[in-house]
């Protein structure tokens, strides 16, 4: 078994049992207390946005060719985050490095107070080296995530060491090479699964 494998199984089965022990079934996660649902809204339609990463601006207009997998977190969130991104650079690892190559996974921090460029950018390398983090203003994280229906709102009332929580929907946004927004992923999702439906999107890329 190969180191990068390796170190793939191993945070699958890490975030695996923290979903097991902490998951919430509502798909909101936090630090695995129970709040009321989030509100998300009913027909996400998708569009462009750009945000700023630790190497720049980045945008998805410019990403068209690609399959992109949208997820919005926050670095300090404690269980959520870190079983979806392991599950996710689990399944890219298990693509062919031709295939791998055409995707793109961005992570949009909804802790923009916490969350810098470079330590977004030490956050995700540490699942996948080519995820990229991204945040922006208050407003502009607020805009791109009213466009694809994802919720997020600031926890105060906590005990955690890290301050405060931020409770937030759980999703993967699914956008394909030509930039349409076709299907969200449940929290969790196994990597099998993940896998598929970017095959299915390259496959369908390449007939058309």
């Amino acid at each position: 078994m190969t180191r990068n494998r390796l170190v793939g199984v191993i945070l699958v089965l890490v975030g695996l049992l923290v979903w097991l022990l902490l998951w919430e079934p509502n798909g909101a996660g936090g630090g695995g207390e129970r709040h009321a649902p989030l509100d998300l809204a009913a027909r996400p339609g998708g569009g462009d946005f750009t945000l700023d990463s630790a190497s720049g601006p980045v945008s998805l207009a410019d990403l068209r060719g690609r399959v992109v997998l949208l997820y919005f977190g926050y670095t300090w969130c404690p269980d959520i985050c870190p079983t979806n991104l392991a599950f996710i650079s689990q399944a890219l690892r298990e693509l062919p490095p031709e295939e791998g190559a055409r995707v793109q996974v961005l992570f949009v921090s909804v802790d923009p107070e916490r969350d810098d460029p470079q330590r977004l950018a030490d956050y995700t390398a540490y699942f996948h080296p080519s995820i990229l983090g991204l945040t922006g203003t208050p407003q502009r994280i607020a805009e791109t995530a009213r466009l694809y229906g994802a919720a997020y709102r600031r926890n105060q009332g906590t005990d955690s060491a890290m301050g405060y929580l931020v409770d937030h929907s759980a999703y993967t946004y699914v956008i394909d090479p030509d930039g349409r927004l076709v299907r969200t992923l449940d929290h969790a999702t196994p990597p099998p699964e993940i896998r598929a439906v970017i095959r299915g999107l390259l496959a369908e890329e390449q007939v058309g």
